[in-house]
């Protein structure tokens, strides 16, 4: 009873006040209280109301735009890394499924689920994520110029993660199992992404992000590790189940294609990759960062 009162009464003076950033702290981290006595039982049982995760959304934003440039790189290296983890790990779950189509779909939806759940619990920069920075954008709190910055590095970081990814997951061999079908199934992947038409891949790419950014937007609703995960699992596998396009998804899986020995050139790559990042751009600024910068942030005139 005792703990149990110094707790709350704990908990109640760290509500009031915004935890310092520790040495060697990811700013992010500073702006959520971690400790266990931070954050009451029932606190952690509820999630975050919309209007408060807007506000993280947006003070994360600011983090995000003004990380120095190598922790930044690094970060959307890994990042790429990360989202070719699962998108390894749904080709193979895909592989010779025997559950019929729309089933097969939704379990290569769950486990590819496993790259952006890295991201978000692991700490990486993801370029579709950080299409939300514009919500920082909005209020103001940085320019236009940063906001830019960080895309370009974040972009080109998460590029350099996903191709080296590719390479190394074709050079162990791994995809070459049961005399190479594997490795057809990961080519047929890639090649059938090379043949969307420029106007389907847009609209798949702004269709994709949308829901990549709820997943992100629902993250920051959790308290706990196990709510984060839970938040980014379905939209996600909605994404990848519905056929949608994820750009750093597809620096992974084309480059992957060609490195198993796949007829896809790199003109091909580019007139996906392009259409596609516009649409996550639109889908993840506009469709999420924007429309809900309106309800929550934005201040009434006059």
């Amino acid at each position: 009873m005792v703990l149990a009162g110094y707790g709350a009464r704990t908990s109640a003076r760290a509500a009031g006040r915004k935890r310092r950033q520790q040495p060697g702290e990811h700013p992010i981290e500073a702006q959520t209280p971690s400790d266990p006595i931070s954050v009451s039982t029932a606190d952690a049982a509820d999630a975050y109301a919309p209007a408060r995760i807007a506000a993280r959304v947006a003070t994360a934003g600011v983090a995000k735009a003004t990380l120095p440039f190598l922790p930044l790189l690094t970060l959307a290296v890994l990042a790429g890394a990360f989202i070719a983890f699962g998108a390894l790990f749904s080709q193979v779950a895909t592989y010779d499924s025997q559950l019929g189509a729309g089933a097969t779909r939704v379990l290569g939806g769950v486990t590819f689920s496993l790259g952006l759940v890295l991201v978000v619990v692991g700490g990486a920069e993801l370029f579709t994520g950080n299409n939300l920075i514009v919500m920082a954008r909005c209020d103001g709190a940085i320019g236009t110029g940063q906001l830019l910055r960080n895309w370009g590095i974040v972009y080109a970081g998460n590029a350099v993660g996903a191709v080296a990814t590719a390479w190394l997951a074709a050079a162990s061999g791994v995809f070459a199992a049961n005399d190479g079908a594997l490795a057809a199934h990961a080519i047929a992947i890639a090649t059938a992404k090379a043949q969307i038409p420029p106007d389907e891949a847009f609209f798949r790419g702004l269709l994709c992000n949308t829901l990549v950014c709820l997943a992100i937007w629902l993250s920051f609703a959790a308290h706990r590790v196990s709510g984060k995960i839970l938040a980014i699992v379905f939209p996600v596998s909605a994404f990848v189940a519905l056929g949608f396009e994820h750009s750093i998804a597809n620096m992974f899986v084309m480059p992957f294609g060609v490195f198993l020995g796949g007829d896809i050139g790199a003109a091909d790559i580019a007139a996906n990759l392009l259409p596609v990042t516009l649409g996550n751009v639109v889908g993840g600024s506009l469709f999420v960062g924007i429309v809900y910068w309106i309800i929550y942030r934005r201040k009434p005139a006059g």
